[in-house]
């Protein structure tokens, strides 16, 4: 049996969507379907105003521009994360200040957030690991406190929640990706949600190449300008129309996910009775998206020793994030920090693969695996 990470799943009519695209002769950004996608997220989760993009990395990049990054701010964020949540901010010249994680889980820690603002702090970034959202309550009282801007990197947190609030709701501003790993897809893309009414029409501005092109086509300006700084982080209308397929699925899509989640979840919880492994903790403050299946091995050698067998038998698992406060570009700017709980889920985690056509009995055998490699130990 071969059993990949991840394989990108067809829920409807997708291809269906891009003919019919295709067919209006425009298929530039901003189409019929951008706007379909965009409503659909406004709508469906409170957000005050939604943005198609190119990909997360390109939504992050728009929040830097959007809270006025500059050369000698620092912006707070997670050492275990993927690059993009940093390099958006060292684009504009920021410096990184990286925050150790939970002891439970891999979410940034709001007590190691407090130890590290300073006056020149302008920004504290969240990234809800595996969907599962972070302490937003004591981080937004935080960010009230030493007035900074919020920005939630919910790139994996699509249709997930904090004490009922969706994710990308809470902070100023958030961050999503429908890359083809993601719970909806469009192989490539991403969003950017605004929740701050001084920051709706410049965003706009910033995803237009820093004209006001948008304006102009709903007849609020005569013509338009260059009239800030801003890139082109508008996709295809092609991108939305898959993604437009997928969003008319999405509560069959994450049925199907957390069935999957579950099922993991209970035949692998003896394992983890006994002491082999530790198993993914969701806070009562939080809810389950089922965007990944995760556990926790021994140390670095376990788990490399584990996904060798896992592969030799053809299942794909894999790490996560490499701790970006020991990454080259890091160390070669700022030095060395111990982040110890970053360092250990850097060592020690293992995600599962886990998408919609994932079968029921391809879990069994991937769980008869994992009890197999730990029979002997």
């Amino acid at each position: 049996m071969k059993i990949p990470f991840n394989k990108p799943s067809f829920t409807g009519k997708e291809i269906e969507y891009i003919t019919d695209a295709v067919g209006t002769g425009r298929i530039s950004g901003d189409g019929i379907y951008s706007r379909k996608c965009q409503a659909f997220f406004e709508n469906r989760y409170g957000f005050k105003k939604s943005l198609l993009t190119s990909s997360c990395t390109d939504a992050l990049e728009m929040a830097a521009l959007l809270c006025n990054i500059s050369p000698g701010d620092e912006v707070i964020l997670p050492s275990y994360t993927f690059v993009s949540t940093a390099n958006a901010f060292a684009l504009r010249g920021a410096k990184l200040i990286f925050a150790d994680s939970m002891d439970e889980l891999p979410n940034i820690d709001p007590v190691e957030i407090e130890k590290l603002i300073t006056p020149a702090t302008k920004a504290i970034v969240v990234v809800h690991y595996g969907g599962v959202a972070c302490m937003m309550d004591e981080i937004c009282a935080l960010a009230e406190k030493h007035n900074l801007f919020v920005i939630e990197d919910a790139a994996q947190a699509v249709d997930s929640f904090y004490k009922g609030r969706a994710l990308g709701s809470i902070g100023d501003l958030a961050a999503f990706s429908f890359h083809e790993t993601k719970n909806v897809i469009a192989g490539e893309g991403g969003m950017i949600t605004v929740n701050r009414d001084d920051m709706l029409k410049r965003a706009e501005i910033i995803r237009e190449k820093g004209t006001n092109r948008a304006a102009f086509f709903r007849a609020e300006v005569e013509e338009y300008n260059w009239v800030d700084i801003g890139s082109s982080f508008l996709p295809s209308d092609i991108t939305a129309a898959f993604l437009w397929g997928q969003l008319e699925h999405l509560d069959d899509i994450q049925k199907k996910r957390i069935a999957l989640w579950n099922s993991y979840y209970e035949k692998l919880l003896p394992l983890a009775e006994k002491g082999f492994i530790k198993l993914p903790v969701i806070p009562d403050y939080a809810v389950n998206n089922a965007h990944i299946f995760y556990f926790l091995c021994g140390d670095i050698e376990e788990r490399t020793a584990l996904a060798e067998y896992l592969k030799a038998n053809g299942v794909i698992a894999v790490f996560h994030y490499l701790s970006l406060h020991k990454s080259p570009y890091y160390l070669s700017k700022h030095g060395a920090r111990d982040l110890k709980n970053a360092d250990r889920y850097t060592d020690i985690l293992l995600r599962l693969p886990m998408y919609y056509s994932l079968s029921f009995e391809e879990i069994d055998y991937i769980v008869d695996l994992v009890n197999k490699f730990y029979s002997g130990r």
